[in-house]
């Protein structure tokens, strides 16, 4: 972790990239799939977010803008939480917009009704 983050505190890695970070990234994947838009948004949006939250980090507490590797680190965490809040909100959005083609089978999945004189196949579409 000194390698990752070689001026900043556990504190401050939690404050800037857990809370505000992953805040900001839980919204943004809520709001992409509420428009619709394909989950490869989540990812382009998230690696924005990865700079302001580096510029965050170098603003407040004197981190290094440039470090990659703590870029990287700050990224492929807003991008879960982007991905895992996308995934919740989409699979709210089929089973309650479509209540009759599709029923919640998880937090993070949905399946297709047994309609009577259709396949029955899964309707878990990669997002």
């Amino acid at each position: 972790m000194d390698d990752l983050y070689a001026h900043e505190t556990l504190t401050q890695i939690v404050i800037v990239t857990g809370l505000i970070g992953g805040s900001a990234a839980w919204l943004a994947g809520q709001a992409i799939a509420r428009t619709w838009r394909p989950f490869w948004h989540v990812l382009l949006y998230m690696a924005l977010l990865g700079a302001a939250v580096r510029f965050a980090h170098f603003a407040l507490f004197r981190g290094d803008l440039l470090s990659s590797a703590s870029y990287a680190a700050d990224t492929l965490f807003l991008i879960g939480c982007g991905l895992l809040a996308f995934r919740t909100t989409r699979a709210r959005q089929m089973a309650t917009q479509y209540p009759w083609l599709y029923r919640r089978t998880g937090p993070l999945t949905w399946s297709e009704r047994n309609v009577p004189g259709r396949d029955e196949k899964s309707a878990n579409p990669p997002s």
